[in-house]
């Protein structure tokens, strides 16, 4: 049991200073401005900032090997160990499009790794039923429409660990579609060349958000709006965006927050280097590429991000830390179990310094760091 004093964190956007963190069965059992019980070890945070830990719905590999390379248990718990002690304690997998054993591959490592992660939630799937026209780094090879005996192959067979899929609605079946929703598969538009109309139908046939807002995606014309404006107008549907600079300018994501503040959350995008497979990403400054320079993977954390969001556009740190961490937890439909300092909800918890540097991790009430 682990008692937390002098931290700072945010309730509905206010600083909270005075209250002490009790942890016990890996969750936060109390929040109490009294004394702290007997048998708790005592923390003290030093007045640094205590905030949920990071969910990272989009990460291709980190720590080492490219997981849709190495398609194996390690790899994702080599995934676990690294992502945790660079703050994030949530994430999915994500295998971009590629050949069908590939996927089949992923999906065994991740049902063989599930009884042993700490913060491995699961797979997201980006594609293969892409639209040609807007594939950035994906292989056209691999591309194609989906076909429910195909999907069904695919997901039957997967014991719930694919979580989300990236898919352009536009050039699918309504049967595919419905299939996926009826397994609680969280569904992203992306990889897409809808239109304002294509975008809000499906957002109201499911779809909930919207993968790497502005990339690969049509851009935003003033005759013509199509996705990414279907986006700031629909009234629920989310986004995630990659606050690196390099995917995207720092000044839209400034101003995409000023649209959507409550609907926009942090995704790394982030991958390793590769030599092999489809996806050889090569480091170029801030980014990867692909041997032809089209841009592929960030290289950044999602502290990282936050900190972009803090000190490059204007956003208020409480905001930036919901969308590294409670925003994602709604995308993914455990806002009941993550994303929040309260209790009830899991001790994955960060310190974090006034200039934004990470002091502590823990994972269900246990130190990391």
């Amino acid at each position: 049991m682990i008692a937390i004093r002098n931290s700072k964190f945010f309730k509905d956007g206010q600083p909270v200073t005075d209250a002490v963190v009790l942890i016990a069965d890996g969750l936060i059992k109390e929040i109490t401005t009294g004394d702290i019980p007997s048998g708790y070890e005592v923390i003290d945070a030093q007045g640094n900032y205590l905030s949920p830990g990071f969910i990272d719905l989009q990460i291709y590999g980190s720590g080492g090997n490219l997981f849709s390379a190495y398609p194996a248990a390690e790899t994702l718990e080599q995934m676990d160990n690294d992502l945790i002690g660079k703050g994030t304690t949530g994430f999915l997998a994500c295998v971009a499009t590629n050949s069908l054993e590939i996927f089949k591959a992923a999906i065994e490592a991740a049902k063989a790794y599930k009884p042993h992660a700490r913060a491995f939630l699961g797979l997201h799937l980006e594609g293969p039923y892409l639209n040609p026209k807007r594939l950035g780094a994906h292989p056209p090879e691999y591309v194609h429409k989906a076909t429910l005996e195909e999907v069904k192959e695919l997901i039957g067979n997967a014991d719930g660990v694919v979580k989300m899929m990236t898919i352009a609605h536009e050039l699918q079946d309504d049967e595919v579609i419905n299939y996926l929703l009826d397994q609680g598969i969280v569904l992203s538009l992306g990889h897409s060349d809808a239109d304002f109309e294509q975008a809000n139908h499906a957002f109201s046939s499911g779809f909930t958000t919207t993968t790497h807002l502005y990339n690969a995606m049509p851009s935003i014309h003033h005759r013509s709006p199509n996705l990414p404006a279907a986006v700031f107008n629909h009234p629920t549907a989310m986004a995630s965006i990659i606050a690196d600079g390099a995917h995207v300018d720092l000044e839209i994501v400034k101003m995409t927050y000023k649209l959507m503040p409550d609907r926009l959350f942090l995704i790394t995008d982030a991958v390793t280097a590769c030599t092999i497979g489809p996806y050889k990403h090569q480091l170029e400054g801030t980014r990867y590429v692909t041997p032809e320079g089209t841009i592929s993977g960030s290289n950044i954390t999602l502290l990282d991000a936050v900190r972009n969001c803090v000190n490059s556009c204007n956003i208020p740190l409480s905001a930036a830390l919901n969308m590294a961490s409670a925003h994602p937890a709604v995308v993914l439909k455990i806002e009941h179990q993550r994303g929040q300092i309260a209790v009830g909800k899991a001790a994955d918890l960060l310190l974090i310094t006034d200039q934004l540097t990470l002091q502590n991790v823990f994972v269900s009430g246990l130190r990391n760091v």
